[in-house]
This record gives structure tokens, C-alpha cells and sequence, in this order.
């Protein structure tokens, strides 16, 4: 029996296993023949696009719905090492014992990490949405405000990082703030403010949507602190690097995102994200059956340019690798990795969404309209159909995002 391993319970390592699973199935192989195995350190899986928004222990599926239908074994255990040489994977399970996997082709999917500044005073204090606890730990907080002593910041929250997540969870932030101050009597005392490095906002974003999501930032009355970071942070106010300081009982940090530590056990070159260069086909450069999808890997798309980090990229990366490496097994054609044209489309909370094309990001949409498109994405699109093995192998089949 060959053995496919995916390393990754998200979005590229879901669709690669279902993408591996659909292509031996076309290719008339079964379960005796080629086996493909999903080792996660969880359960389920984190739809960590949607963890900006309230309720976040209702962003995730069970990994068994999606993954038992279609006859992938499940391993719950965390890697902590990679031999290419020998083939080998070893993990931890839940009992602590060490396991060693095997593997004929590996699709490495591990995704991305948030970095968080060593040697920053207080930023144990911070909170973060990179992971389904860290989210679900900033929610009960906001929730719990109300319980707060009264004093200058209660409903105050500083985010840390003009990007797409502090974005994304500063507007939304709006109204999940509103419903616990106003209530108690304290709507005027609800106070955003976004900090970064960068002298604008969006950096990363271009200068198409920025004068719109700069007009709802000031209609949502989100203060900046731009061209500033962090100096210090106590659980009730934050120092700014200029010296200001601002009364503050949350401060959240989303600045900075690498790759999967794991891609540094890989003998090949990493861009400054941590990814892993990998050919059209997402074969990991230089290293026999190692393929790499979704945030740990840099795959070249239009016009030159690199994958995003983002669940836009990863499904599609999951889907292609998990049919090469069944079909590299079988002596069949490989498909090379040719995903929609790039957009862009940011939910900017009660203010609606924007929605640009292209690597320039033009502009197509934005307010309520743009927002409908935002839920359609969060709520239909990036999810998986589970319990129905016809339906999760005919969308591991489909290339293109959306429904």
C-alpha cells in the first residue's frame, strides 16, 4: 500500500485530502491501493477567515464530517518533525506518546502564525484572533466589559496593525462594542483606535480601496495612531512609542504573519513570510514528494506575482495538490495550479464591504452591496459541504472559489 500524508486540518490540508481522495477515485484506485491520511492537532476545522466576528466557537466544522464520508483516516497529534530523506513524520498525540508516520507523498499545510513582538512590556496583556481560543478568549472579554470597574478606557480597544485583519476587526468591532456600552448607558465611552508602522492604512492594500476604507474609518469615528507602534502595554492602558498613552481595557494585536514553523524542517530556500517555493504543480523545489499548499507555500500566479496568504489561495492550492500527489503515485498527468484571478474583498463592519480585481485592486463594489458579496464568501463559499461524499469529492473538483 502507498501512503499519502497531509500535514494541516484547514483549508489546503482539507482539500487535499479531498483532492488526493477524488483523483484516485477517477483514476479507478481504491483504499487498498493508495491510503490517505489527515494528521491535525484538532478535531476541526477553524474557518479563521471569520474569527474578526463575534461568536467565533461557531466558525468551525467537524473535521470527521467532511473527512469520513470520503475514507481519509483521520490522526489527531501534532507534528514536531520532518525527515524527506527517510520519509518519516513524527507527532505527538493527545496521550503524549510519539508516533513516526510514514509517507510515499506528503502535502505539507500548516498554514500561518501570528508573530508577536518579543521583549514588548505587557504583551502577554494583548489578545489576538489568529487562533479559534484566542478569538473565543477576546469575545467572552468584550462581553464581559460591562462587569469592568468604571474607569477611562473600559470601552476602549487598541488595535494593533493596520492590515487586513486589524482592518477587518476595528470596523466590525463597532457594533460588537456598542451592544455591551450601550445597555449600560456608556455608548460615548466606545473608543477604537488602530495603530501601525505604516503611514497609511492598508498598506499591503494598495492605493485602490484605501480612500474607502479610509472614509469609513472616520465615518466609523476609528481614531489612528499611524507611523507609531507599541511601547508598553498593562491590562487597563498602552504606551504608544511617541509617548502617548491611552487608557485601554483591550488591546489586540494582529501585525505580522510567517508560515508554519514546520517548513523550516524542509531542506529548501524560504521567502521572509517562511513559505516554501514550490513549481507549477506545487512540488516543493528541490525536494522529492514534498508538496506544500496554502500559507506555507509561495506559488506563482498571474503575472508573476506570489500567493497570498489567505483562504482564497489556499483552497484551490489544496484541491490541485492533493490531485497531483494521487497522480504522480499512479503515473498519471499532473494539473498544473491555475486559480481565479486575485480580488480582494474586505468586510468593514456596519459600514458594508469593499471589493476590488486585480493585483492593483481597482474598485468594484463597495457599501451594502459589496457587503453582500463579503457574506456570500464567509457563510457559503469557503465552507465545505459535509456528510455527502458525492458532494465534497464534486467540489474537490472545482478549481475555481465560490459556490
Amino acid at each position: 500500500m502507498k501512503d499519502i500524508l497531509v500535514i494541516g486540518g484547514g483549508f489546503a490540508g482539507v482539500w487535499s485530502a479531498a483532492g488526493a481522495v477524488r483523483a484516485l477515485r477517477e483514476a479507478g484506485a481504491t483504499t487498498e491501493d493508495v491510503r490517505v491520511t489527515l494528521v491535525s492537532g484538532g478535531d476541526d476545522m477553524v474557518v479563521r477567515p471569520r474569527l474578526y466576528e463575534a461568536d467565533p466557537e461557531r466558525k468551525r466544522l467537524p473535521l470527521d464530517r467532511i473527512l469520513g464520508p470520503i475514507g481519509v483516516r483521520r490522526i489527531t497529534a501534532t507534528v514536531t518533525d520532518l525527515d524527506t530523506d527517510a520519509h518519516t513524520v513524527l507527532a505527538v498525540d493527545r496521550n503524549g506518546e510519539q508516533r513516526t508516520l510514514s509517507y510515499d507523498k506528503l502535502v505539507l499545510a500548516t498554514g500561518s502564525k501570528l508573530v508577536r513582538p518579543g521583549g514588548l512590556p505587557g504583551i502577554e496583556h494583548a489578545f489576538d484572533v489568529d487562533t479559534l481560543p484566542a478569538a473565543a478568549a477576546l469575545d467572552h472579554h468584550l462581553r464581559r466589559l460591562p462587569q469592568h470597574p468604571r474607569a477611562a478606557g473600559r470601552y476602549t480597544v487598541v488595535v494593533v496593525g493596520a492590515g487586513f485583519t486589524g482592518i477587518e476587526l476595528a470596523t466590525e468591532l463597532h457594533d460588537r462594542l456598542h451592544a455591551v456600552a450601550d445597555p449600560e448607558g456608556a455608548a460615548e465611552e466606545v473608543r477604537v483606535l488602530v495603530v501601525d508602522r505604516a503611514d497609511v492604512l492598508g498598506p499591503e492594500l494598495g492605493e485602490g480601496p484605501r480612500p474607502h476604507i479610509e472614509k469609513v474609518v472616520d465615518g466609523l469615528r476609528i481614531e489612528r495612531r499611524l507611523g507609531n507602534t507599541l511601547a508598553a502595554v498593562t491590562p487597563y492602558q498602552v504606551t504608544l512609542a511617541d509617548g502617548e498613552v491611552i487608557p485601554a481595557a483591550t488591546v489586540v494585536w494582529t501585525a505580522g504573519m510567517v508560515a508554519s514553523p514546520l517548513t523550516a524542517r524542509i531542506p529548501a530556500e524560504r521567502d521572509r513570510l517562511g513559505r516554501l517555493p514550490v513549481d507549477e504543480h506545487l512540488r516543493v523545489t528541490g525536494v522529492p514528494d514534498v508538496y506544500a499548499a496554502g500559507d506555507t507555500a509561495a506559488a506563482v500566479v498571474e503575472g508573476g506575482h506570489r500567493t497570498m496568504q489567505s483562504c482564497q489561495h489556499a483552497q484551490p492550492m489544496g484541491k490541485c495538490a492533493g490531485h497531483n500527489v494521487a497522480a504522480e503515485l499512479l503515473g498519471r498527468e499532473l494539473m498544473p495550479f491555475a486559480p481565479d484571478p486575485y480580488g480582494t474583498c474586505l468586510d468593514l463592519g456596519p459600514a458594508g464591504a469593499v471589493v476590488a480585481e486585480g493585483w492593483d485592486r481597482a474598485v468594484q463594489m463597495t457599501g451594502a452591496e459589496a457587503k453582500v458579496v463579503k457574506e456570500q464568501i464567509n457563510t457559503l463559499w469557503i465552507y465545505p459541504p459535509v456528510d455527502d461524499a458525492e458532494k465534497i469529492l464534486a467540489k474537490a473538483g472545482q478549481q475555481a472559489n465560490g459556490a
